[in-house]
């Protein structure tokens, strides 16, 4: 009894300090681990997918290359990011991987020179103009070489199977229309989305996940949850897409009897908890 009261009186605290605890081996616990970008890639890997090359579309300053290679250490890495002021950062990472090259360039549907809007942040820059008005977001035009991703797999000889992942602040869908043949050899893509229109004629959710499943991909896991300062609303995700009828679309059933008996345990456990704090 005194041990149960010595339990609540925790919990009060926390609770008071917008606080909780859990065991580590709870549900909640689990969730929170894997819903990062690291917990993503590695629920990839152990559903056995292992990327020969890897894709990185708008690479910045590296953080995804870094994560991704230390899931999988053993996969090519190409760099692709416009920005020159990003290579300093860019070079350092590669040159700490086995099998790694940076490419100053935009993705694009066409071949050529775009402009790219660069933002004083730099983190922003876009082809595309945002929709904020009296602000310096948009920053200042330049142009930079284009290429497609077509081009450039064909460009430095890589080889699929592709994990590819393109965060370009809403020109996702452009870069995806000069990937049409790397598509066919690709199992795994992660999009940064947008849920408003944040972008002169960029796409939204809705857009992207349509535009996906005419491709044959659909969504398979959620990271990166961004809340935009105006009013705290979720504002961009990281959506993993995977081939609908690939590797990761197997099964489709949500638990082993084993799991299921395990889970209802819990659930049973938990509810008999609540039943008696309500006491």
């Amino acid at each position: 009894m005194e041990l149960a009261l010595l339990k609540r009186a925790i919990r009060t605290m926390l609770r008071r300090l917008n606080l909780d605890i859990y065991r580590l081996d709870s549900a909640h616990a689990v969730s929170r681990s894997r819903s990062g970008l690291d917990g993503i890639l590695r629920q990839a890997h152990s559903m056995g997918f292992m990327p020969t090359t890897v894709v990185d579309v708008g690479a910045a300053y590296g953080s995804f290359a870094s994560q991704c290679f230390s899931v999988f250490p053993e996969a090519r890495f190409v760099l692709l990011e416009p920005l020159v002021e990003y290579q300093p950062l860019l070079s350092t990472i590669a040159e700490a991987m086995p099998a790694a090259q940076c490419i100053v360039a935009a993705a694009s549907a066409h071949q050529g020179e775009v402009v790219l809007n660069v933002h004083p942040d730099l983190v922003g820059s876009s082809l595309f103009r945002e929709v904020e008005k009296d602000t310096h977001v948009n920053g200042v035009p330049r142009t930079v070489r284009a290429i497609t991703i077509d081009s450039l797999i064909k460009e430095t000889g890589a080889k699929g199977p592709f994990l590819l992942k393109v965060d370009v602040q809403g020109a996702e869908l452009d870069v995806l229309r000069g990937a049409e043949r790397m598509l066919a050899d690709t199992e795994y893509i992660l999009l940064e989305v947008s849920l408003f229109n944040f972008f002169q004629d960029g796409p939204d959710f809705s857009d992207v996940v349509m535009h996906m499943k005419s491709l044959g991909f659909v969504a398979n896991d959620i990271s990166g949850l961004q809340y935009r300062p105006l009013d705290n609303a979720l504002s961009q995700i990281d959506i993993a897409f995977v081939k609908e009828e690939g590797l990761f679309r197997q099964r489709h059933f949500y638990a082993t009897p084993e799991q299921r008996e395990a889970q209802t345990g819990r659930i049973r456990i938990h509810m008999k908890e609540l039943f008696a704090r309500a006491q």
